[in-house]
């Protein structure tokens, strides 16, 4: 049977989710698109060409008919900001499933939480349908989803930082107490990172800077693919339990 999660009514087969920052150009992001089988791809909305119609745009290239295009609040420091870029996407697109971000300073680009929350509940009730970048703390993320976040999705390292899941005890906590979808967004560094968000039962992973500075942005996006494939077989299978000492494969007991 195909393994697919839902957000806010919509289903989807791929749980990895990329970005669209960073790349050489158009067509290598398109690439990597189609590379990573990914099915959404993230927009941040102050970054658009709005001014230019002769120059490439990311329509010509990633066809937002085949690709859901999940507007972000990338660059806000507070929540006014991020309440009116999205509503200038959601006038310009119709875009009502969104990516929420309110960066606390430039130096971590960690979310401030206050100013997040706020912005939730303000989208929430003009018919958003935001999925919200967090902190890795249960707490914070249970506040998101009762204030309407459709999705949470707690860093797992600095965005762009590509340290990998510095802390597997709190995303797990974060699944365990969550009824929307949770997805690891930014820190992801290597393919190994992905399978390691999976296995801890998020229902996706977010990233970026991960395809798009590596050597071979291509290959990666395939190895990530594959790695969160890989990682929800693992969850769902269900891990052997962790012994302090050795238990032999092979009986000790009646050898000849």
């Amino acid at each position: 049977m195909t393994d697919t999660w839902s957000v806010a009514g919509r289903t989807f087969t791929s749980r990895l989710i990329v970005g669209t920052g960073k790349y050489k150009d158009f067509e290598q992001n398109a690439a990597a698109v189609a590379a990573s089988g990914a099915e959404i791809v993230t927009v941040a909305v102050r970054r658009v060409n709005v001014s230019d119609p002769a120059a490439p745009m990311l329509t010509d290239y990633i066809d937002p008919k085949k690709i859901t295009y999940l507007p972000n609040t990338a660059g806000c420091f507070n929540a006014d900001d991020a309440i009116r870029t999205l509503r200038l996407a959601r006038e310009a697109g119709g875009w009502d499933l969104v990516k929420l971000e309110v960066l606390g300073e430039a130096k971590t680009l960690y979310p401030n939480m206050r100013e997040t929350l706020e912005a939730t509940e303000v989208l929430a009730k003009e018919g958003f349908l935001p999925m919200v970048y967090c902190v890795d703390d249960p707490i914070a993320a249970k506040q998101l989803e009762d204030a309407g976040a459709v999705a949470v999705m707690p860093l797992g390292a600095p965005i762009g930082s590509g340290l990998g899941i510095q802390n597997r005890v709190t995303i797990r906590l974060i699944v365990e107490g969550a009824s929307v979808p949770v997805l690891v967004d930014a820190g992801v560094g290597t393919a190994s990172d992905a399978a390691v968000a999976m296995e801890l039962g998020c229902d996706g992973v977010l990233m970026n800077t991960a395809i798009a500075e590596a050597k071979d942005p291509i290959r990666m996006a395939r190895a990530m693919k594959l790695a969160v494939e890989a990682g929800r077989d693992a969850y769902l299978a269900g891990r052997m339990g962790v012994r302090r000492y050795a238990d032999p494969s092979s009986p000790l007991a009646g050898l000849i």
